[in-house]
């Protein structure tokens, strides 16, 4: 199978796959992940089919919203890899970078490491800062019906995996824990630059966040 039409089978698959997903992370998500690859990539000497197929699959079964069960995900993947004409080094490859390109509170290491895993990363860790990353952030605690803001509860910056995975404190704690660390855990260059003006708008957000409730000016 040529690659056009190997991409063309997985876009249609992740979207008949995701077509009830919470909106954070729907077909669009993917669709976002998938550009932002496309970008950073045009940048890396890679494998542009498995750099692809790593961003359409990366969150084809998020384990947040399976029990917490990482395998499934990969399994999915595999299952579905598996059935098109491709050889076992690229679905080994693209499933590497499944099971390892998830934050999981930042203090977990890589197992694998590949440029292509690289670039699939910071494409997925952009989708999760700036705007966008914003939007998704408070899309996802509404979904969990969060509070917003509780000036009571600190965020928590030592959290364990599983305590990251279980974390209930409100929305905007989520930035510090999450969204204002992935600036310095980029690993391309095209990436660090994208994230470094995501970032600043982020940090300018907070503060309009805090000044209306406070009731400043």
């Amino acid at each position: 199978m040529n690659t056009t039409n190997l991409i063309d089978k997985t876009i249609v698959f992740v979207k008949a796959t995701l077509a009830q997903a919470e909106g954070g992370h729907d077909w669009f998500h993917i669709e976002r992940v998938y550009k932002n690859a496309l970008l950073i990539a045009a940048s890396e000497n890679c494998d542009l089919e498995i750099v692809q197929l790593g961003a359409l699959l990366h969150d084809i079964a998020d384990s947040k919203f399976h029990n917490g069960d990482e395998t499934i995900g990969p399994k999915t993947a595999r299952t579905f890899l598996e059935a098109q004409n491709i050889s076992s080094e690229t679905i080994d490859h693209v499933i590497a970078i499944i099971e390892n390109i998830s934050f999981k509170g930042g203090r977990v290491e890589r197992k694998f490491s590949s440029i292509e895993l690289d670039i699939v990363q910071d494409a997925d860790r952009l989708d999760a800062i700036g705007a966008i990353g914003i939007a998704r952030t408070f899309n996802y605690g509404g979904f969990k019906n969060r509070t917003l803001y509780n000036p009571e509860i600190a965020p928590n910056l030592s959290m364990t995996k599983e305590e990251y995975k279980m974390n209930e404190a409100p929305t905007i704690n989520h930035f510090y824990e999450k969204l204002l660390l992935l600036k310095d855990k980029m690993n391309t260059e095209t990436g660090k630059q994208i994230a470094q003006e995501r970032h600043c708008y982020m940090e300018g957000f907070l503060e309009q966040f805090y000044a209306e409730w406070e009731g400043r000016k």
